[in-house]
């Protein structure tokens, strides 16, 4: 398999992590967004939405999408499942990966700041402030949320890390860009912790990726 990715995309950072929790062997093809690599004829022929990550599997088919890209491993490659066996519990594990995956990341991936800036003139600190407000409103929700759950272990859902773990680590990266701290949220950071002691989340950790800056 072909990960066509960028080392500091919390997209991609969460698919890696997944990879990586699964044993799965795969290429890394960069692409640097701030350079407009993924807005090249030869990426959109992968993606004509121009976003990373993408997953080319072995017969050469393209499989855009993190979370869609997630369940098709969990189709294929059942073993270190990534949700609970239960239907309630993989109801509650989703749920807390769409809360950074759909209230979060589309709110301030790279794009809408490039629009906030060319449209609305929003500077540095006006960008951070607007990247700071929603992760602040899904963050003390999902504290909240995990804090008052016995469903809640050593990581999201249990003792053992999932969907809702690989998307927490990533979120977390990305907020540090920003120097937002997870002071705030003590179970959010006693969870990134207990990940990043982990070799596939460390090994997916932007830092660490052969494109890192």
């Amino acid at each position: 398999m072909i990960l066509h990715n960028y080392f500091r995309s919390s997209t991609s950072t969460r698919l890696r992590a997944a990879l990586n929790l699964k044993g799965l062997d795969y290429d890394y093809a960069a692409y640097p967004l701030k350079e407009g690599a993924h807005k090249s004829p030869e990426f959109l022929a992968r993606n004509p939405a121009g976003l990373v990550p993408v997953l080319e599997i072995e017969d050469g088919t393209h499989i855009p999408q993190s979370l869609a890209i997630i369940e098709y491993l969990e189709e294929v490659h059942p073993e270190t499942p990534l949700l609970p066996a239960d239907p309630v519990g993989r109801a509650r594990v989703r749920a807390l990966a769409y809360m950074i995956a759909c209230e979060i990341h589309p709110l301030n991936n790279l794009r809408v700041l490039k629009h906030l800036s060319a449209e609305f003139g929003a500077d540095a600190e006006g960008q951070k402030a607007w990247f700071t407000k929603w992760v602040r409103e899904t963050f003390d929700a999902l504290e909240t949320t995990l804090a008052g759950s016995a469903e809640t272990g050593i990581y999201c859902h249990g003792d053992t890390p999932g969907l809702a773990d690989v998307c927490l680590y990533a979120q977390v990266w990305n907020n540090q860009r920003f120097g937002i701290a997870t002071g705030d949220w003590p179970t959010i950071a006693r969870i990134f912790n207990a990940l990043d002691a982990l070799e596939p989340f460390a090994k997916a950790a932007p830092p660490n990726q052969p494109d890192s800056e």
